[in-house]
């Protein structure tokens, strides 16, 4: 589950994607996703439809969403 803005960033960072790639690949504006990682620790506030849309594009190049407890990601498999 793709809780908090740095748990959003962190996951583009394991697969060096860049926020204009993400929104791309997401179906959203460059802006949601800006303002989405702004959120740092604090819970995503977006709307659920966009918050999983980025989730999913991220979940297809590689990333698992942990949350035992506390936020995390890992990669899944290698991207592409």
């Amino acid at each position: 589950m793709l809780k908090t803005g740095n748990q959003l960033k962190a996951a583009r960072a394991l697969i060096d994607m860049s926020q204009g790639e993400l929104a791309k690949r997401a179906g959203v504006n460059i802006n949601t996703v800006v303002f989405m990682e702004k959120r740092g620790t604090e819970d995503i506030s977006s709307a659920a439809d966009k918050v999983q849309a980025v989730r999913q594009a991220l979940e297809e190049a590689g990333i698992e969403f942990l949350n035992h407890g506390q936020p995390g990601v890992r990669l899944s498999k290698k991207p592409g």
